[in-house]
């Protein structure tokens, strides 16, 4: 069987939990771990008011519910948290990965670990990997917010 994702390394990355069949990687990177962010998956969860398809336009409006905003870059920058969305040759999303605090970036690959890695490439690669970061958003960090507004998002997302 073929490695889908030649560039994760022993190195470049560490598993944080173990597999887990209620969420996926775009509830991940929104904060959800009790459902699986997918508007094609049999009850799966979708926001009302968007469109039920899965394009990188109706993910970024997904997230744009939480507060994120498009960005230029996936630099770190203090006081804000960052999402990639990686799609494929199509455009077709296919994952997406969240800025922690140091940095580096947090995954949940499919139904099976999280992962903490160390750059965003280390996921891409050709199918069945992930494609490549194709849009990133960021939002003010919860620890930069005032507090009620890091608790609604905590709270809420």
């Amino acid at each position: 069987m073929t490695n889908p994702f030649p560039n994760l390394q022993a190195g470049n990355h560490h598993v944080t939990s173990p597999p887990d069949k209620l969420y996926n990687c775009f509830a991940w990177a929104a904060r959800y771990t009790d459902r699986w962010l997918d508007p094609d998956r049999p009850a799966g969860y979708w926001p009302a008011g968007i469109p039920l398809r899965l394009t990188l336009n109706t993910l970024t409006a997904v997230y744009a519910q939480h507060g994120y905003v498009r960005c230029d870059s996936p630099d770190h920058e203090a006081g804000y948290e960052k999402i990639a969305i990686y799609t494929d040759g199509r455009g077709i999303p296919t994952h997406a990965a969240r800025q922690l605090p140091n940095g580096r970036w947090t995954s949940k690959l499919g139904e099976n670990i999280d992962i903490e890695h160390d750059t965003l490439d280390v996921l891409d690669g050709p199918t069945p990997a992930y494609g490549g970061a194709a849009r990133y958003l960021r939002r003010p960090s919860p620890r930069s917010l005032s507090r009620e507004t890091a608790e609604h998002w905590v709270t809420n997302t």
